[in-house]
């Protein structure tokens, strides 16, 4: 099959950077894509913006380089298109509540067409054709509670919850996104599959309390569960729940805590951190008693000591500053806003939410970011009297840094929009 992959230009804010090219799942959207699609693809061809499609008779498989899709929504698209035989399009029907909870919200990517929403993956049996059917298929949801919110607090919602799909597809059109791509359709939904795996296969489960037995550990700590690369280094006194993979040359220390979740090739997690269901990038430094809860931390990144962060995405080479906080929960139940795909500030959906922080930042100790704000690529933020809380998003105009006599020491390495830069990659 030829797979023709079509640009989306549009630049995520705070990142500044197509989505293509940022971490989802610890990897390159672009190459999880290519790996998804592997086992159907024999050939590939990337257009520029304003290219058409090849005319080649022959199956093709088409979308845009800004979607996230796991092999279980592939294998049901390609499955049903190929039993179909007819031009078809991913479409999501507007009553799938994975869909209406957490994909639609902030998108700009989808288009409406009566009561579904078709999205920017088509399949042709002999090639491109002018007659296109839509083609539905189930996200497949369970309701997940994942936040006990205390009766004195809680407004209509009471307990919060995910739709946690088991076949995902979104189109990151917003910070959000890469954040419900990582955490609720990746981290929830692999737990989900494994539970539905140990509850209708007698086999798997015989195999996981097998090994449990053999290793003498728990069964959420088995090896069968817990998956550890290569030249790693673990403190028996850390807790490792799983379902949790942890890549090669990484080193976990004293104390520390994880409990499903990604871990990068080459990360150092110090004594005391604290991560749940959180994404840990290639190269990132947690030191003693940082805490990471379903947050995404993208590669080479350093998070300082005492810092907390929930529900939150941060860029690559960025370092946050000991002590500080980032809140996700507004104590007067106001909706919170969040940028979508225009950049403009809409109701999220979601009545709690981390903030954001793009590629190349300095932020100082101490710092408490309010829910949903952003921090632009390339901005510093000098800890001082006028900068302990951040209550709006901050832009890179807005850097401390541009104060300063030698402030062409930081560059500026994530331009926004048409505005040009050398390419530099930063390295320390």
């Amino acid at each position: 099959m030829l797979k023709v992959i079509r640009p989306a230009t549009a630049r995520i804010a705070p990142f500044n950077e197509p989505a293509r090219d940022l971490r989802i799942q610890n990897q390159p959207l672009w190459l999880w894509q290519r790996n998804v699609l592997a086992p159907y693809i024999t050939r590939e061809k990337e257009l520029a913006p304003h290219d058409p499609l090849p005319r080649e008779r022959v199956e093709m498989l088409v979308h845009r380089n800004n979607l996230f899709f796991d092999h279980d929504y592939i294998k049901a698209f390609i499955t049903a298109a190929r039993k179909n035989g007819r031009a078809c399009r991913a479409a999501f029907s507007a009553e799938d509540p994975a869909f209406r909870e957490h994909a639609l919200p902030l998108s700009t990517s989808y288009t409406v067409a009566g009561g579904i929403y078709l999205a920017d993956l088509w399949y042709y049996p002999h090639g491109p054709v002018a007659d296109v059917e839509p083609l539905v298929i189930d996200l497949d949801s369970k309701e997940v509670g994942y936040y006990h919110v205390p009766t004195y607090m809680a407004d209509q919602s009471g307990d919060l919850t995910y739709q946690v799909p088991r076949r995902s597809l979104i189109a990151i059109d917003s910070w959000v996104h890469i954040y419900i791509a990582d955490i609720v359709y990746g981290i929830f939904g692999r737990a989900l599959r494994t539970e539905d795996w140990l509850n209708h296969d007698l086999h798997y489960k015989l195999n996981i309390l097998a090994r449990a037995l053999y290793e003498g550990r728990q069964v959420l700590e088995c090896s069968e569960l817990v998956k550890v690369g290569r030249n790693c280094s673990i403190d028996p006194h850390a807790i490792i729940h799983g379902p949790t993979t942890i890549g090669d040359n990484v080193t976990i220390n004293a104390g520390a805590v994880i409990e499903n979740c990604i871990i990068g090739n080459n990360v150092n997690i110090s004594q005391d951190v604290q991560l749940m269901l959180s994404v840990v990038g290639d190269g990132a430094f947690l030191p003693f008693r940082t805490s990471l809860f379903m947050t995404t931390v993208m590669e080479n990144s350093m998070i300082a000591q005492n810092t907390c962060l929930q529900m939150c995405v941060v860029g690559r080479n960025t370092f946050i500053g000991a002590g500080s906080t980032f809140t996700d929960y507004n104590l007067i139940p106001a909706p919170i806003l969040a940028r979508d795909g225009h950049n403009e500030l809409v109701p999220s959906n979601r009545p709690v939410m981390g903030g954001c922080v793009g590629h190349n930042c300095r932020l100082g100790s101490g710092m408490i970011v309010f829910p949903a704000r952003t921090i632009e690529s390339d901005v510093v933020l000098f800890a001082s009297r006028e900068r302990r809380v951040i209550d709006r998003d901050v832009r890179y105009e807005e850097s401390d840094h541009h104060r300063l006599k030698n402030a062409s020491l930081h560059r500026r390495l994530y331009p926004r929009g048409d505005e040009s830069t050398g390419s530099e990659v930063e390295s320390w």
